[in-house]
C-alpha cells in the first residue's frame, strides 16, 4: 500500500491542475505558514474545501473528514491512503486522538470548527470545540483561514452511500477566495470547558472576519454587514 506522503506527492499535481485551471483562486496571505506542528481552521461553504485549502497550504496535511466521504468508492480509498482522518458520530475522541497524533509528530491538521457545511443561505454556524480542544492539548499554533465564494455557483450533489441518502454541496468552478490569518496561540486546560468554549469562538470570530476580507475582495462594493461578525 502507498504510503499516506506517497500518496500526498502523487495527487498533489492533480489538486493543482485543478484549482489552476477551474477556479480563479485569489490567496491572501497576512503571513508565512509556520514550520512544524499547526492546526489549520476555516469556515466550509462547501465539500469541496478541504481539497482546496489543502492546495493552498502547499504541503502535507491531515484533514478531520466527515466519515461518510470515507464510505465513498474510490474517494474513501483516496482518503484512508493519504492519511485523513474519519470523524464518525459518537466517536469524536477517535478522531480527536488521531489528529493529536499527528501534530506531536510535527505534522499539518485541518479542521473546519463548523463541524459542518456552513448554512447553505450564507454566514456560519456556531463552532464545535474540537479546534480548541486540540490547540489547548497540543499548544500547536491555530492557523485562521476565511473562505469567500460565489453560492449560486455550488452544486446540490445526492450520493447514496451503502443504502443512506446524502447531500454534498460541490464548488465545481469559479472565484475561490481565501484570508489567512496569522498564527493564533493559545494555554491552558484542555479539560476546562468555560476556556474550551472561548477558545473555541475566538477562533471562529477571527475566521469570519478573514472571511469579510475574502468576501469584499471578491466583491469591493458587498455590504459589511453581509457576513455576520457573531454568530
Amino acid at each position: 500500500m502507498l504510503s499516506d506522503k506517497l500518496m500526498y506527492w502523487a495527487s498533489r499535481p492533480v489538486v493543482k491542475t485543478y484549482t489552476g485551471t477551474m477556479l480563479k483562486m485569489n490567496v491572501k496571505m497576512d503571513t508565512g505558514l509556520p514550520q512544524g506542528a499547526k492546526i489549520i481552521a476555516a469556515n466550509h461553504p462547501s465539500t469541496t474545501d478541504p481539497f482546496f485549502v489543502a492546495s493552498m497550504v502547499g504541503q502535507q496535511s491531515f484533514i478531520l473528514i466527515n466519515e461518510v466521504l470515507f464510505r465513498v468508492p474510490v474517494l474513501g480509498e483516496y482518503l484512508r491512503r493519504s492519511g485523513h482522518i474519519p470523524v464518525a458520530v459518537g466517536q469524536g475522541q477517535a478522531a480527536m486522538d488521531a489528529a493529536l497524533q499527528r501534530l506531536r509528530e510535527g505534522k499539518t491538521v485541518m479542521i473546519f470548527p463548523e463541524g459542518a457545511l456552513s448554512p447553505e443561505e450564507g454566514g456560519f454556524k456556531e463552532p464545535r470545540t474540537g479546534v480548541a480542544r486540540l490547540a489547548l492539548a497540543s499548544g500547536a499554533p491555530v492557523i485562521p483561514v476565511g473562505i469567500h465564494l460565489l453560492r449560486e455557483r455550488t452544486k446540490t450533489i445526492e450520493s447514496n452511500v451503502r443504502g443512506e441518502t446524502h447531500y454534498g454541496r460541490w464548488y465545481i468552478s469559479g472565484p475561490y477566495n481565501m484570508t489567512v490569518g496569522q498564527p493564533l496561540r493559545f494555554n491552558g486546560d484542555a479539560e476546562d470547558r468555560p476556556l474550551v468554549r472561548r477558545v473555541a469562538e475566538t477562533v471562529m470570530h477571527h475566521i469570519i472576519e478573514l472571511a469579510r476580507q475574502s468576501e469584499i475582495r471578491m466583491n469591493p462594493t458587498a455590504p459589511l454587514t453581509s457576513l455576520p461578525a457573531t454568530m
